[in-house]
């Protein structure tokens, strides 16, 4: 007998009670082979598949986790807003209010007054905030040396003409209130409609509704000096534009925490607040 090393040959015996039976199952190497690889595929696309279902799996578990996240900002956001609303809504109704009780403890010419300002708790934590805002002002008042002596740009004309009321510094609450307040801007009263011109050349980095402000401008001049124009009733430039000293760039208005038409203007160096009268020429005699 030839050995046929081809093939692979499996004995199965099986017996029982009365005989035995022998069965003799050759299997060519070939198909042997090709089960084997065909087996290992197999294998390969079950392992594949389930790996597949389990990176499906966590993509849902993430794809659902990012639901949750995004309905959770929309959630806060829309709180956010609502609050914000609620704020606008209290500024205008403190407006309206003063507007129709004449500001009785007040003058005609002394309605303008209003911004953005930080509540004070006593009149001697005023105080002290002013001490503290006028060594500040001291330092700041080196650099803006620094600035002028390098030619930087700095502001140089009044953005309206018009009565300076509330300045920098402490003052009661203009809307009636019993407490103390830190102003940290220049209030300067003007007709409803008038051009605001911005007090130096620069570049607006905001230029939309802000609360306190209303609508307001915000104007970059470079090396750490900018301004704000508050209370405007139209805003006539965009952010990212580069503006011109004397360019117009809104009109007067009653926007935002506001008694009256009025402009509130700030100048800021490294974002702290100074006394904007040292650019406004001719103010020292007002």
């Amino acid at each position: 007998m030839t050995r046929d090393d081809r093939f692979y040959a499996f004995i199965v015996a099986r017996t029982s009670r009365s005989r035995a039976h022998i069965r003799r199952i050759c299997v060519h190497k070939r198909w042997l082979k090709a089960s084997a690889i065909g087996l290992f595929v197999v294998m390969c696309g079950l392992m594949y598949g389930f790996y597949g279902l389990t990176q499906q799996a966590e993509h849902l578990r993430i794809e659902h986790e990012n639901q949750r996240l995004r309905a959770e900002n929309d959630k806060q956001r829309q709180e956010l807003q609502n609050l914000n609303n609620r704020v606008d809504a209290v500024e205008d109704t403190s407006r309206k209010l003063v507007e129709a009780s004449g500001v009785e403890n007040q003058t005609p010419q002394s309605r303008g007054q209003g911004g953005p300002a930080r509540p004070v708790d006593s009149a001697a934590a005023l105080a002290a905030l002013d001490a503290k805002t006028a060594k500040v002002e001291r330092q700041l008042r080196i650099y803006e040396g620094f600035l002028r002596k390098h030619g930087g740009a700095t502001p140089s004309i009044w953005p309206v003409y018009g009565k300076l009321e509330s300045g920098v510094g402490g003052r009661r609450n203009p809307f009636g209130g019993r407490g103390f307040e830190y102003h940290e801007g220049q209030d300067i009263d003007a007709v409803y409609g008038t051009p605001v011109q911005v007090a130096a050349g620069g570049k607006v980095t905001i230029a939309g509704w802000l609360r306190g402000y209303g609508k307001v401008v915000y104007v970059d001049h470079g090396n750490g000096l900018s301004t704000r124009y508050g209370h405007l009733s139209e805003i006539d430039v965009t952010v990212g534009q580069t503006v011109t000293q004397g360019q117009r760039i809104g009109l007067v208005g009653s926007t935002g925490r506001s008694t009256g038409p009025h402009l509130h203007y700030e100048v800021r160096i490294n974002n702290q607040p100074v006394d904007p009268k040292p650019y406004l020429p001719g103010a020292a005699n007002q």
